[in-house]
């Protein structure tokens, strides 16, 4: 039966759009549903959710890999069911040791509404990728876990990174051997993790038949490259995972300081959102009117 006119575009094929329409498509990290509208409402085409920031955002704890995979969905389902804008999930290692463990994790991520995911070739106990003492699977079981990835999405679109943390490890050319082996496996794409300068970026681009992808992480091992900067790299995608968030945390610190040392939040009110502000975002008004009209067909019976 032909494909109706109405048949929803995944949210892998718009990823991919994206990346076709913009290069380097800029992704950046939502915390959370509010804010995926808030970078929807910014102009973004992708989104992203951080492994680290579900750890540290929405269970207060540092990013070892101690989240489950119901722990992202959670955030993810919340994201999906408010915002079409594409998103990128980070799912650490795969969330379990075996093939069939990945094959669930993409599963769960494409019936989620994920558009796409980075799965990395650090040990299961990993850290945060610009942190020392980081341990890395060998080659081949990278390939493995990028194979049981791709072999498991029922949508062909959904878009797979390998990330690779072997720079920091064993150097660049290690690094690029790595991703290769990868590409080879079936990678979309290529997440350079911890590149220290452009010349890295462009190494791994002009080697590579996929996109690289850069990580544009605040107090990490890489500087803060612009987009132009890493255009002229051959970067094909910008990743600013926790930006919002860390701004985010330090306004509540500096609200919460200033109530409890004031008595009051007046020195702080022009740092907040106002209430009007915050309706505007999530559609309050669109809601409120559906409820009015509502109850007045209920009153007109």
């Amino acid at each position: 039966m032909p494909a109706s006119s109405t048949t929803p575009i995944s949210a892998g094929a718009l990823f991919r759009q994206a990346l076709k329409d913009e290069t380097p498509l800029q992704i950046v990290g939502a915390i959370n549903a509010n804010h995926a509208l808030l970078a929807k409402r910014a102009g973004f085409r992708a989104i992203y959710v951080s492994g680290g920031g579900v750890a540290a955002g929405s269970l207060g704890l540092p990013d070892l890999g101690i989240n489950t995979l119901d722990d992202v969905l959670t955030d993810v389902r919340r994201i999906t069911d408010v915002c079409d804008t594409p998103l990128l999930v980070d799912v650490d290692t795969g969330f379990g040791p075996s093939a069939f463990n990945i094959a669930r994790t993409i599963k769960s991520l494409i019936k989620f509404g994920a558009a796409g995911c980075h799965i990395e070739d650090q040990v299961g106990a990993k850290r945060c990728g610009h942190r020392p003492g980081k341990e890395i699977v060998s080659t081949q079981e990278m390939a493995d876990r990028v194979k049981a990835a791709v072999d498991a999405r029922y949508d062909a679109q959904f878009f797979i990174i390998a990330r690779t943390d072997a720079i920091a490890v064993d150097g660049v050319d290690a690094a690029l051997e790595r991703a290769q082996a990868c590409v080879a496996a079936g990678a979309d794409a290529i997440f350079a993790e911890a590149s220290y300068d452009l010349a890295t970026y462009q190494t791994f681009s002009q080697a590579l038949s996929v996109p690289v992808l850069a990580n544009i992480t605040e107090f990490g091992q890489t500087p803060l490259f612009s987009v132009q900067e890493l255009a002229g790299a051959g970067v094909g995608m910008v990743l600013y995972p926790l930006s919002a968030f860390r701004a985010m945390n330090k306004a509540a610190e500096t609200v919460y300081g200033a109530i409890r040392h004031d008595g009051h939040q007046r020195n702080v009110i022009d740092m907040m959102q106002t209430r009007e502000e915050l309706y505007e975002r999530i559609g309050y008004h669109d809601f409120e009117s559906k409820l009015d009209l509502l109850f007045a067909q209920g009153k007109s019976k």
